[in-house]
């Protein structure tokens, strides 16, 4: 059985890793480029099990010595976390996470030893799309002169990464998956009752979708309820749009809108409603505070919206 099986509806992807593995030719750099959550992550630990001769277990908790797995960051009282070490430490996050050049600098310091145990290090860089110039541009350097080391970036697509960097990497392609393998991916994880404006957001990404269905699963159903629901008064509103306001955090604010823009127009699919909310999003963006765009959303929402 292939180390690749359980990558559903990447067939590209895997034939041109197959094939570098089969020949021995690895390239010293790759770019697996596609959408969030359609197995570019999987695709990696893959591979890496061949290139490590390691067992999955070990790579997946990455203590590897020869494998360095970079994330992108927060940065909080002087400290690097994780986006689930953050999470975990109840830190609010203005910002969103990136590789910073100090994570860069550590890949030039790993590379600077041989490997200990495989015939080769390896580093992976995950969302390489967040990295600003200068960390950019310092892991270019380090793709000049890789040594005995294969390195591999992961990014949404071609273009978020840096054409210099780019035209130093094999590219790898991974596709939105259609909606039967969709649903082979989703059984296959235990998920097979994802509703269907779920599969909508998710766009052909089983990740996605699992992580929406975790979202929409952390909200109070009497909230979920009320938000889907056409209020019968101005009272009625403003009590919905200060419970969503001083109940959820501002990222599951910013999912909310993207779940009832949705949801209303598999409902009612009326132009208006989704513009106002599409007005909301960007307003929370702006960081205007979040009881009043609600607020005020919901009262022009008033006369658009349907009962569920």
């Amino acid at each position: 059985m292939s180390v690749f099986a359980e990558l559903v509806g990447q067939s590209q992807a895997v034939e041109l890793l197959e094939r570098a593995i089969a020949q021995n030719r690895l390239a010293p750099a790759y770019l697996f480029a596609g959408s969030p959550g359609i197995g570019k992550s999987l695709a990696a630990e893959c591979f890496l099990e061949v290139l490590l001769k390691s067992s999955r277990s070990r790579i997946q908790h990455r203590n590897h010595p020869d494998l360095l797995w970079v994330e992108p960051t927060y940065l909080h009282q002087g400290k690097r976390l994780s986006a689930a070490e953050a999470e975990a430490a109840g830190v609010k996050r203005r910002t969103p996470p990136m590789i910073r050049l100090e994570q860069i600098r550590e890949v030039s310091q790993f590379l600077s030893r041989p490997p200990m145990e495989a015939t080769r290090s390896i580093i992976v860089i995950e969302q390489a799309e967040t990295m600003p110039e200068a960390a950019a541009n310092a892991l270019l350097k380090t793709l000049e002169e890789p040594g005995r080391a294969t390195i591999i970036l992961l990014a949404p697509n071609v273009e978020s990464v840096l054409p210099t960097i780019v035209s130093r990497c094999q590219r790898i392609p991974f596709v939105r998956l259609a909606a039967a393998a969709m649903t082979q991916v989703l059984l296959k994880t235990g998920h097979d009752a994802i509703q269907p404006q779920i599969l909508a957001l998710a766009q052909g990404s089983p990740g996605a979708a699992i992580a929406h269905q975790q979202k929409l699963d952390s909200i109070d159903s009497d909230l979920l309820r009320s938000a889907m629901t056409r209020p019968k008064n101005l009272r009625e509103a403003l009590t919905t749009a200060r419970a969503i306001a001083k109940t959820l955090d501002s990222e599951t604010q910013l999912w909310l809108i993207d779940y009832l823009q949705q949801s209303y127009w598999s409902q009612v699919q009326n132009e208006r409603s989704l513009q106002l909310l599409e007005k909301a999003k960007a307003m929370l963006l702006a960081y205007v505070q979040p009881q009043l765009v609600w607020e005020v959303t919901w009262m022009q929402l008033l006369d658009y919206r349907n009962p569920v």
